[in-house]
């Protein structure tokens, strides 16, 4: 989970820093500072599959709390988008920049629930043996 995490968090980063650098080559009239905020989430994201490797007693509340700030992630990141798209249905730089943060923080919060229950049935198998 720990490089799932890394990863996640680095697509993330560079979704943020890609869409503020290339804002006007992207079709905005301007580079945004909210156009970063994939960015100030994945960071933490990253450091914390960083930190579940170099500190293993502590993966598991490590891994839960990306997973957590993933799920928020996701969360803002449709209400935002429906937010957008109820008062100017058009797809534009910062449409689509919320649409990959979304589907990115799901896939990543589906990966790592699945991993979860998986960990709990094969402990759930360990102790009946």
């Amino acid at each position: 989970m720990a490089k799932l995490t890394m990863f996640c968090g680095f697509l993330l980063a560079t979704l943020g820093v890609l869409t503020y650098v290339f804002a006007q080559q992207f079709g905005a009239e301007r580079a945004s500072v909210t156009a970063l905020i994939p960015t100030f989430l994945g960071v933490p994201i990253m450091l914390l599959g960083w930190l579940t490797v170099i500190k293993p007693l502590l993966r598991k509340h490590l891994i839960h709390t990306a997973v957590l700030l993933a799920a928020l992630g996701f969360l803002a990141s449709m209400g935002r988008l429906a937010m957008v798209m109820v008062q100017h249905p058009n797809f534009h730089v910062g449409v689509i920049a919320s649409m990959l943060m979304a589907i990115i923080c799901a896939i990543y919060v589906t990966f790592a629930v699945r991993s979860f229950v998986s960990a709990r049935r094969e402990r759930n198998a360990s102790n009946s043996d």
